[in-house]
């Protein structure tokens, strides 16, 4: 328990904890049925959506931008680079840097998997309007900040 919240209140910040899982875990389920039909799981969803996002970004971005070590990357990137759905391609100048990029199959397979997810926000974000989308976005940015 918080130190001097009332009871309520704390009743309240649990309903919240318990809608934001079952949010994620419904954001996340189709994509989940997706990747599991290839054996793969959230984390190279994730991979495939910041590559897809920032094409040719060398793994060092990857790895600040997931917030993860180079070795926890290390197996799911290596997975889809033998899959053929991400390349690494090395540039003269530097052969200790890899610039990552989708291929056409890791291309499509994003957009399948993201796809599902921008129609459910969409869907939300229309019934709930503009106001309700534009309190989600600040929230969405406030939590990283201030954890």
């Amino acid at each position: 328990m918080i130190d001097s919240i009332d009871a309520r209140r704390e009743a309240a910040l649990r309903s919240a904890i318990e809608r934001f899982y079952f949010a994620y875990r419904a954001f996340t389920a189709g994509p989940d049925r997706i990747l599991e039909q290839r054996g793969l799981g959230r984390v190279h969803h994730r991979i495939l959506y910041f590559i897809g996002r920032q094409p040719g970004a060398p793994v060092s971005a990857l790895i600040a931008t997931l917030g993860i070590t180079k070795q926890a990357l290390n197996a799911p990137l290596r997975q889809l680079v033998e899959m053929k759905l991400v390349a690494g391609e090395t540039p003269e100048h530097d052969r200790r840097v890899k610039h990552l990029s989708l291929t056409a199959a890791g291309a499509k397979l994003e957009a399948r998997l993201t796809g599902t997810q921008m129609k459910l926000l969409d869907a939300v974000f229309g019934a709930e309007g503009a106001g309700a989308e534009d309190a989600w976005h600040r929230i969405m940015l406030a939590i990283p900040e201030r954890a």
